[in-house]
Parts: structure tokens; sequence; C-alpha cells
């Protein structure tokens, strides 16, 4: 198995890039550490459909090629996709977040009656993220049980990141008319729509540009991977522009499920040309303010 002694060779290159840009770092959004056993299938998944995962490393040698990047703060994303597994999830997620000063407290939820209660605890042990996944929780975030969560993290102002595009594959749930349905009921929702909303971006972005909390995350967004600028809409991209510099788009990676370095997708960032004020804000600024950083 790899090690943190051989990343990347391209990853050298990240200081320089915040560096360049006067930063301190990066906040990176939507990072993933799992508990072994959930990551160990995880990583079988992405081995039966291809997906070649680059830091398929420990732990601790994550965690030390994030500080060696400079990403000063990053999520620990879990995801539940079945019921009595959540609460569970969330305390090994804050308890990992406890053990390492630069990871922001992450939690999960899913619709469940047990929903509100861990929740709330997960709020009362300091969860400043949430994650939903709405494609491989396979539900409806429609779903009754799930509006006193929705309710409570829109008055606790806690954002959740949710995966709610048809991307890679379409689910029974995904796109914007359940995520929009369910912004309508709660509007001051802190949502962070994944990939951009991937491939539905024009309704994601609308969503951003509708309502005052909703933000777009850029995770795996014009990499190779993604079709680099040719699969998002030309006429979108002075309205992402804009978003970014009011706030509203922030870094995310799917640091270590990649399958290419992480510096790809700064470079993809930068390869738009909107401006080192934009690269600031969406790479330390917006995400700082969103989960909390001050420094």
């Amino acid at each position: 198995m790899p090690t943190v002694s051989d990343p990347p060779v391209a990853d050298s290159r990240v200081p320089a890039f915040w560096r360049a840009l006067g930063l301190p770092g990066l906040v990176d959004v939507h990072v993933h550490f799992l508990p072994p056993r959930m990551l160990r299938r995880v990583w079988a998944y992405f081995d039966n459909v291809g997906w070649q995962v680059t830091y398929r490393w420990p732990d601790d040698d994550r965690v030390a090629h994030l500080a060696a990047m400079g990403v000063r703060a990053y999520s620990a994303l879990a995801y539940a996709h079945r019921p009595d597994m959540a609460s569970d999830l969330n305390d090994w997620t804050l308890d990992f977040a406890a053990a390492d000063p630069a990871c922001v407290p992450s939690a999960t939820f899913f619709p469940e009656p047990t929903a509100p209660a861990y929740v709330d605890k997960a709020l009362q042990r300091g969860a400043r993220i949430f994650k939903l996944h709405v494609q491989v929780g396979g539900f409806d975030p429609r779903h009754p049980l799930l509006d006193p969560v929705w309710g409570r993290l829109a008055e606790a102002g806690v954002p959740v990141v949710v995966h709610a595009g048809s991307g890679p594959l379409p689910g029974a749930y995904t796109g914007p008319e359940p995520v929009g349905e369910v912004l309508a009921r709660h509007p001051a929702l802190r949502a962070v729509i994944a990939h951009l909303g991937a491939p539905e971006y024009r309704e994601f972005l609308e969503f951003a540009e509708r309502y005052d909390n909703v933000a777009l995350d850029t995770t795996m967004a014009f990499t190779r991977q993604f079709g680099v600028t040719r699969d998002y809409p030309p006429d979108l991209l002075p309205r992402l522009r804009h978003l970014g510099l009011a706030g509203k788009v922030v870094l995310g990676s799917d640091f270590p499920n990649i399958p290419y370095p992480y510096i790809d997708q700064l470079d993809a960032l930068a390869g738009l040309d909107f401006g080192d004020d934009w690269l600031r804000a969406v790479c330390w600024h917006n995400g700082a303010a969103l989960v909390g950083v001050t420094s």
C-alpha cells in the first residue's frame, strides 16, 4: 500500500499555489474520513467500477499529507445509507475531529425517527458541517422525518453538504426538484451543493442565486474526470464567477477518493481565468466563513 512517503509529485506545487495568492493555506469543505470498515467498503466499490483512488493510505498518512499541502481546515464527511448507522458515524467523525485540530467537526443523518435526537447531540458536541448523499442513501430529502432536522439545522445556521445532483449516476431522488422543495420550506438552510450540482449545473446555480444561504462546492468540477469545461454551460461561467466573489462558491476536493493528484482541482479552478480575487475567495475566505475558521 502506498504511504505518505510517496505522494503524487505534482502535489508539491500546492503550497506555492496558495502562497502566490497571499493566503495562509486552503479550506476544503469536501474531504472524507470514514471508519475503517466503511472505508474498505467504499474503496472496494471504487475498485469494482474501475475508479483509481489516488490516496489509498492510512488515516495518519492522509492527515499528514493534507498538512504538508497546507490544507488548514477540512471536513471528515461521512454519510449514512441505511437506518441505525448515522449516530455511530457521528460519534466516529466527531471523535476524529476532536483528535485533529485541522478537522472541522462533521456529522450526518438519515430519515429515521431518531434523527432529530442524534442531530441535536452532534450539534451539542460541536458539529459545524453535515453531509447528506441523496444518491447513495437512496432516500427522498423531502421525507417527513427529515423536516425537523432541516428546520433545526436552518435555525442553528450549520451548513449541510448535499450531494443531490444526478452525477455520476441518477437516483430515484437526485436532481434539483427534491432539494428545491426542501429549500422552499426552509429558505434559511445553509445548503452546500456538492460538485456544483453536476450535471444539473444550471438549476443548482439558480438555487445559489435565489437563496441567501445556498452555496456550491467545486468538488471535481472542471477536472478531466468531469469533462473539464466542455460539460459546463458556457453562459453560466460569468454567473459562477459572480457567486464566488459573493461568498457562495467554496473549495471541495473529494480527497482521498479522487483518481488524480490534489493539485489537479486547483489547476482546474485557476484555468477558469476568473482572477486571483476569485481564487482567494473560493480557496480560503468563503470556506473559512462557512465553517467558522478564524485564522
